[in-house]
């Protein structure tokens, strides 16, 4: 399971270097008139980069946290199972490790949230 979490991360990781290396750029017009309609598209093109930015965070970090979630309900599961005893430690542990996830895709969403209105 660890060797194909690695791999849809190195995935991830190169869809997005190969994004960031095709990314169109706005020529700029020489003329006067054209220049105000490129600065426009140029400012279009920066909030189109920063809401892909932000989609793709978000999705990685969702992603990434919804398998770890998975993994560590599957092996709660599991270890209840083996040892019905230990359930309210492994329980609490199960928990507290929830938390952590949760908390690291809410960090994730409060840095979109910056890429997008304050960058």
């Amino acid at each position: 399971m660890n060797k194909v979490i690695v791999k849809i991360a190195a995935v991830l990781m190169i869809a997005l270097v190969l994004g960031g290396l095709f990314a169109p750029k706005n020529a700029y017009a020489a003329d006067s008139s054209e220049v105000a309609v490129a600065a426009m598209s140029d400012e279009a093109a920066n909030v189109h980069s920063k809401a892909w930015a932000a989609g793709i965070a978000i999705a990685v970090v969702a992603a990434a946290g919804a398998i770890s979630m998975g993994l560590v309900i599957w092996k709660t599961v599991e270890g209840i199972a083996r040892q019905p005893e230990a359930e309210g430690k492994i329980r609490t542990a199960m928990m507290l490790g929830l938390v952590f996830v949760e908390t690291a895709i809410i960090y994730a969403l409060i840095v979109a949230i910056l890429i997008i209105f304050v960058l």
